[in-house]
């Protein structure tokens, strides 16, 4: 999965269920996880950060705005 698909999948995700999306996120991934898909877990916590910088609302420090 590219960081790209991963902004897309996050960005359906938050449409669709808005602040419970982290939480279908974090099961999905502890699903695959305990079915011992490490790639499927590995591309959903992909997606888990992606929201995480989708719905973020403060700036970093030494971030430029732009």
């Amino acid at each position: 999965m590219t960081g790209l698909d991963a902004y897309r999948c996050a960005k359906l995700l938050l449409d669709q269920h808005g602040h419970n999306a982290e939480l279908h996120a974090a099961m999905r991934a502890d699903e695959l996880e305990a079915a011992g898909d490490e790639a499927g877990r590995r591309a959903w916590m992909l997606i888990l950060a992606a929201m995480d910088e989708l719905t973020r609302t403060e700036r970093r420090p030494g971030e430029p705005l732009q």
